[in-house]
C-alpha cells in the first residue's frame, strides 16, 4: 500500500506551533506518511516539508489585506497549482480562515477531501459562513467545547478532539525553569512579579501598554515585567522602560505565565494561556472608536476572553474601551493579588481545564483525522 500523502495549510504562528504538534502525532501513529505543508519552523522540526512560511502570509485588519491583495491572489493561485501536483489523499486546515477557507472551497470541487482543525471564530461574527463550511469540508475538529453545540444547531457533525494548549503547557512544565533562576537570569529583583502582554502588534501595544504601566507607581512592592513580541525591535519597548520597576523578557511567555504572581493580558490566545497555568489576571482591550462600534454590531457574544466563554460566566475581569482606565486597573490588581480572590479563582481554573477535554488532543485529533481518510 502506497504510504498517504497530506497536504496541511497553517498560516499563523500559532497553526504552526498546533500543526507541528499534530504532524508529530500524524508520524507517531503513521510513519511513512508524507507531508506537505505551509507553516513555519515548528512543522518543519516535526517533519514536514514546508513550502511556504507563514511570515509570508500574515496579513492583519482591512487595509493591509487590500494592501497585499495581489500577493494574497498569487498565494491562493500557487496554493492550488501545488496541491494539484502533489495530488493529496487529503487537505488539512488549521483556522486561518480568510485563505483556508477559499482553499476549502476549491478542494471540494475537485473531489479532494478537506479536514478542518481549529474553527474559524464564526460562533462570534460571520455565522453565515457555517452553511460553507457544511457544504465544503469533510470533518471539522474543534478545540472549544461550546463550538460543538454551535455547530449541532445547523446539523453540522463535528469532533471536539480537546484543546492543544493542555498538551503544549505539560511539555513545558517538564522542563520548567525555577523562579530563582528566572529572576537571576533576568536580573530581576525578590519583589513579587505582574505580567504585561499587550499584545503583538505596534499598534496594539501602543494603545495597551501606557495604560497597562499607569498602575506601576500604585505597587511600588511589586515589579512589572513585560512580556515582549518576538516580531518587535527592544528599540519600540525602550520609551516604555523608564521606570525602575518595569522590566522586559523576550521569548519568555510561559516563564512569566509559569511564575508571576498576578498578569494584565490584551484579549487574546494569551488569556487562556495564562489561565491554563493558573496566573490571576485581568484582561484589557482597547481599540479605536469605530473599530469597537463596528465590532459591537457585528460580534454578538457576550464576553471577549475565552476564559469567560468557555466557562459561559466572568471568572476573570474584562476591562475594555474606557473602563480600561487605571482606576478600574489598580481595582482589579489589588483584587487578584489578594491571596483570599485566587483561591476561589484556581477553583474555576480547574474546571476550566476539564471543560477543556484534558490532556492529548494532538494525538486525538491525529488519529480521528487518519480514520476519516481511510474510511
Amino acid at each position: 500500500m502506497k504510504p498517504k500523502k497530506l497536504y496541511i495549510i497553517a498560516g499563523e504562528a500559532s497553526g504552526d506551533l498546533h500543526g507541528s504538534n499534530l504532524v508529530k502525532e500524524l508520524y507517531k501513529a503513521e510513519p511513512d506518511l508524507n507531508i506537505r505543508a505551509w507553516g513555519g519552523d515548528w512543522m518543519e522540526q516535526a517533519g514536514a516539508t514546508i513550502v511556504k512560511h507563514y511570515k509570508d502570509l500574515a496579513f492583519m485588519g482591512f487595509l493591509e489585506v487590500l494592501m497585499n491583495l495581489r500577493t494574497i491572489l498569487n498565494n491562493l493561485k500557487f496554493c492550488k497549482s501545488d496541491i494539484e501536483k502533489f495530488k493529496p489523499d487529503a487537505l488539512i486546515l488549521i483556522d486561518y480562515p480568510g485563505f483556508n477557507m477559499r482553499i476549502a472551497e476549491w478542494a471540494h470541487k475537485r473531489g479532494i477531501k478537506v479536514l478542518y482543525y481549529i474553527s474559524p471564530q464564526i460562533w462570534a461574527w460571520k455565522k453565515n459562513r457555517v452553511f460553507k463550511i457544511k457544504k465544503t469540508v469533510d470533518k471539522m475538529y474543534v478545540i472549544l467545547p461550546f463550538e460543538k453545540a454551535f455547530y449541532a444547531k445547523y446539523d453540522v457533525d463535528v469532533e471536539f478532539v480537546g484543546h492543544p494548549l493542555l498538551d503544549e503547557i505539560n511539555e513545558y512544565k517538564k522542563t520548567a525553569i525555577s523562579l530563582t533562576d528566572f529572576k537571576a537570569n533576568n536580573k530581576l529583583s525578590e519583589a513579587p512579579i505582574v505580567a504585561l502582554l499587550p499584545g503583538s502588534r505596534k499598534q496594539e501595544i501602543s494603545q495597551m501598554l501606557p495604560k497597562m504601566l499607569s498602575v506601576v507607581d500604585h505597587f511600588p512592592d511589586c515589579q512589572f515585567v513585560i512580556g515582549a513580541s518576538t516580531s518587535i525591535s527592544d528599540e519600540f519597548y525602550r520609551p516604555f522602560l523608564t521606570n525602575k520597576n518595569v522590566s522586559m523578557v523576550r521569548e519568555q511567555t510561559y516563564n512569566l505565565f509559569n511564575l508571576s504572581d498576578a498578569g494584565l493580558v490584551t484579549s487574546g490566545t494569551a488569556t487562556l494561556e495564562a489561565a491554563l497555568f493558573g496566573l490571576p489576571e485581568v484582561v484589557c482591550y482597547r481599540g479605536s472608536a469605530i473599530s469597537i462600534a463596528i465590532a459591537r454590531r457585528l460580534i454578538k457574544i457576550k464576553f471577549i476572553s475565552l476564559v469567560n466563554l468557555i466557562m459561559d460566566k466572568e471568572v476573570v475581569k474584562e476591562l475594555i474601551q474606557s473602563d480600561l482606565n487605571t482606576k478600574n486597573l489598580v481595582k482589579q490588581l489589588k483584587l487578584i493579588l489578594n491571596p483570599v480572590y485566587t483561591e476561589k479563582l484556581h477553583h474555576n481554573y480547574t474546571e476550566l481545564r476539564q471543560n477543556l477535554g484534558g490532556s492529548g488532543a494532538s494525538e486525538k485529533v491525529a488519529r480521528a483525522m487518519l480514520k476519516t481518510i481511510s474510511a
